[in-house]
């Protein structure tokens, strides 16, 4: 039973937690200080993840992802354009969180189902990581209305 992910969904999940990291890290640079701290432990629960997931690559006899995507740029540029162009620059950093870390949630899952047991059980110890960053924007949803 193969306990390494495969390369090319190790490495799409790479590039999908980079995107939300740079993301993470853009937002808490723009938002207020209480909420600039919840973000930054999310950008550091993210480092974890991506460097456990690039330790996974390489175990597997790969090269890992070191960068995002264009898609996760124009994302940034997008929030931060939305951000800019709102009175409520927070709240619009927060819901564009929210989103991304949903979507980065899900594919993990996905790729949970679709893998083989032994590399699904790999991805799965990453699953309270991504629950604790979900529970901490849900939390900052709720207070951002």
């Amino acid at each position: 039973m193969p306990r390494h992910v495969s390369s090319s969904t190790c490495n799409a999940l790479i590039r999908r937690s980079i995107d939300l990291r740079r993301l993470y890290r853009h937002a808490a640079a723009a938002c207020e200080p209480g909420v600039r701290v919840v973000l930054n432990e999310n950008v550091q629960a993210l480092d974890l993840l991506i460097a456990d997931l690039q330790a996974q690559g390489r175990a597997g006899g790969g090269t890992p992802s070191c960068h995002g995507s264009w898609r996760g740029t124009a994302s940034r540029h997008l929030a931060s354009w939305l951000a800019h162009a709102d009175t409520h620059r927070d709240r619009v950093w927060i819901r564009a969180l929210a989103h991304h870390e949903s979507a980065l949630l899900r594919a993990f899952e996905q790729a949970i189902e679709v893998e083989p047991p032994g590399s699904a059980q790999t991805l799965q110890r990453q699953l309270p990581r991504l629950r604790g960053i979900h529970l901490d924007m849900h939390s900052l949803t709720g207070t951002a209305h």
